[in-house]
């Protein structure tokens, strides 16, 4: 009998307060799990348990071994778990939950492929803008654009989430293109409403200073696309995701201004994140998910190269 085998039958023993408890569990006589559990006390040479005709208890020995055995058994457990899980086939039903634009765009594309690979799974996707809690609503993985605030999850970042000032070209053609922040003064600024906050646009100078401008316009939105909308039709400037206008660029219905600057309607850094409960097993729907997020969005996501080519 080797170490493991002995360690795992010392501890269905302490566990079922007898040998004959652990022998039911395992499937042995009782003498054997007595003679293994000695054999491994002979090899460490101390004793591990206190043996009387009505039960059995650790020495202090025994309770310092036992809390290893655990763990070094959990760990044997892990290792063999995540192997079978590696090469298991994806099946079942794959819930996945993403920003209503994003989803739509980049993600619904995606699942046709992905469904035609694994043909054991299927996939339930909710597209809302609505903070979601994965573990009460039962999602395996949602892709969310912009900060994370849930820190008890497990979060894989796709790409990155840079917006850039736009506009269509007949605007700027009528108003002019602005060479410097403090231009957008003159201009009709098109607003992603949050809330009550103040419209502070933020733009970094390739010198890293600074610069807030106090947005302004005749129209405002909590809803991406429809500023999306407004500004293809040509009614003001605004700061977009990349990820959403990125063949616009390419095909000159958007033009961007102020290329020198980072811009963001926000003074936080954001990306484009695949995140998920925690689970020391991830399920192989979810590996093999992440591993097509990773393949359509890493390194260079697809948006890039015409967005940064207008």
């Amino acid at each position: 009998m080797n170490t493991l085998e002995a360690m795992n039958l010392l501890v269905e023993a302490v566990d079922g307060g007898s040998f004959s408890a652990a022998g039911r569990e395992l499937g042995l006589a009782p003498s054997s799990v007595a003679r293994g559990i000695s054999s491994l006390e002979d090899d460490l040479g101390i004793r591990l348990l206190n043996r009387t005709t009505r039960k059995l208890s650790l020495t202090e020995a025994g309770r310092l071994y036992i809390e290893r055995a655990r763990r070094i058994l959990n760990d044997v457990e892990d290792a063999r778990l995540s192997i079978t899980q590696l090469e298991a086939d994806p099946r079942g039903t794959l819930k996945l939950n993403a920003a209503t634009a994003f989803g739509r765009i980049h993600v619904v594309p995606m699942l046709p492929a992905f469904l035609q690979q694994y043909p054991e799974l299927s996939v339930d996707l909710t597209l809302t803008d609505a903070f979601v809690d994965l573990v009460e609503e039962g999602v395996d993985l949602a892709i969310r654009v912009g900060e994370l605030k849930d820190s008890s999850m497990i979060a894989r970042r796709l790409a990155p989430n840079d917006r850039v000032l736009c506009a269509s070209p007949d605007y700027f053609d009528r108003r002019g293109r602005p060479e410097s922040p403090s231009d957008l003064s003159d201009h009709d600024c098109l607003i992603y409403k949050r809330g009550n906050d103040r419209p502070i646009w933020h733009f970094r100078g390739p010198d890293g200073v600074i610069q807030d401008v106090q947005a302004s316009g005749h129209f405002q939105t909590n809803n991406t696309e429809a500023l999306y909308a407004v500004t293809l039709e040509g009614q003001g400037v605004t700061i977009l995701p990349t990820w959403l206008i990125g063949q616009d660029l390419a095909e000159r219905r958007l033009e961007t201004v102020l290329n020198d600057y980072t811009v963001s309607p926000t003074a936080l850094d954001t990306s484009i994140y695949a995140i998920f409960p925690y689970n020391r097993h991830l399920s192989p729907k979810v590996r093999a998910f992440i591993d097509a997020l990773v393949d359509r969005f890493t390194p260079t996501p697809p948006w890039a190269t015409a967005a940064q080519n207008p």
